[in-house]
C-alpha cells in the first residue's frame, strides 16, 4: 500500500511532523509519501493546500492523510476537505484542555517552537556551542563546565549523540575518543580522571563499526574487522574496569540513546 500523508502547519510544521510520524510508524506495511507544508497562515495559502490535497486524492485513488496543527479556525476549516482524512491535533486536544483548565487557550501561532523564554533558548545555544567546541577531545581545558562527557572508540556515535543532547535537552556534552594508546594504561586518560562522575561510554558491534569506518578510510587498518574487534574489546574492558556505564549504539537511534543517557545519569533537561 502507498498513501500520501500531509503535515500542514501555520508555522514550521515540526510538531505536525513529529506527532504524525509517531502515528504512521505503527503501520509497517504501508509506504507513506510524506509532504510537509509549513507557514499556511493565510486563507489563500489554505485554499492552495486544499487543492493540492484534492489533487493527490485523484492521483492516488484514495484519501490522503492530513495531520494539521493550524491554529486559526478559519484557515483550519479551509484545509478540512472531505477528500482526505484530516487529523487535527489542535482541535483534538485544545478543546478538552480548555474544559479541564476552565479557561480558553491563547490561540497563539507557533508558540511551541518560538523563542518564548530567552533564558531557556540561551541555554540551548550555549550547550550547542559548548558541544561543538568540545568534539573529539578538542579544548579539554574547561571540561569542568560539561554536564556529560561521552567516551568510546572512534565512530561509535559520540558526536551525533552529544549534539542531540545539546539541541534537544540543553545539555553541555563533550566527547573524548578512546584510542589504542589509552588501552595499555588500564585507566581513563589523565585529563578525564577529575571528571569520573561525568563519564558515560558508548560502544558498538565490530561489524557495524567496520562498515562505518570503511566509508571514511576504506581498506585501512583503522577500518579492518580485526582492529575494530580489538579496539571495542579493549574499550569495553577499560570502561568496566573503571566503572563507567556504557550503551551499545548499534541498534539504538540517537533519540533512544540520548533519552536513555538522560534517564541513567539523572540529568535534567534545560530546554523544551
Amino acid at each position: 500500500m502507498r498513501r500520501t500523508a500531509f503535515f500542514v502547519s501555520d508555522r514550521t510544521g515540526i510538531t505536525a511532523e513529529m506527532l504524525g510520524h509517531s502515528l504512521l510508524t505503527q503501520f509497517e506495511d504501508v509506504t507513506f509519501h510524506r509532504v510537509t507544508i509549513p507557514y499556511v497562515d493565510t486563507p489563500e495559502k489554505a485554499i492552495e493546500v486544499a487543492l493540492e490535497i484534492r489533487k493527490h486524492s485523484v492521483i492516488d485513488g484514495c484519501r490522503p492523510l492530513v495531520f494539521s496543527t493550524v491554529v486559526d479556525p478559519v484557515i483550519r476549516k479551509l484545509t478540512h476537505v472531505p477528500e482526505a482524512l484530516v487529523i487535527d491535533f489542535f482541535e483534538m486536544f485544545i478543546g478538552p484542555l480548555e474544559a479541564e483548565l476552565g479557561q480558553d487557550s491563547s490561540h497563539t501561532v507557533g508558540k511551541s517552537h518560538a523563542i518564548v523564554n530567552f533564558e531557556e533558548y540561551k541555554n540551548r545555544i550555549d550547550a550547542v556551542n559548548f558541544t561543538l567546541n568540545h568534539d573529539d577531545g578538542v579544548m579539554p581545558r574547561d571540561l569542568s563546565e560539561a554536564d556529560l562527557i561521552l567516551v568510546g572508540v572512534s565512530r561509535s556515535g559520540k558526536t551525533p549523540t552529544c549534539l542531540y543532547l545539546a539541541l534537544q535537552f540543553g545539555i553541555k556534552a563533550a566527547n573524548y575518543p578512546l584510542t589504542p594508546e589509552d588501552f595499555g594504561n588500564h585507566t581513563m586518560p589523565k585529563l578525564l580522571l577529575p571528571y569520573r562522575n561525568k563519564l558515560f561510554g558508548l560502544t558498538i558491534e565490530s561489524e557495524r563499526l567496520t562498515e562505518i569506518r570503511e566509508e571514511r578510510k576504506p581498506d585501512s587498518k583503522y577500518s579492518s574487522i580485526e582492529n575494530c574487534r580489538f579496539e571495542i574489546a579493549e574499550a569495553e574492558a577499560l570502561m568496566r574496569h573503571v566503572g563507567v556505564p556504557y550503551l551499545n549504539t548499534t541498534r539504538m537511534s540517537i533519540e533512544e540513546l540520548a533519552t536513555t543517557i538522560m534517564h541513567r545519569t539523572g540529568l535534567v533537561r534545560r530546554t523544551y
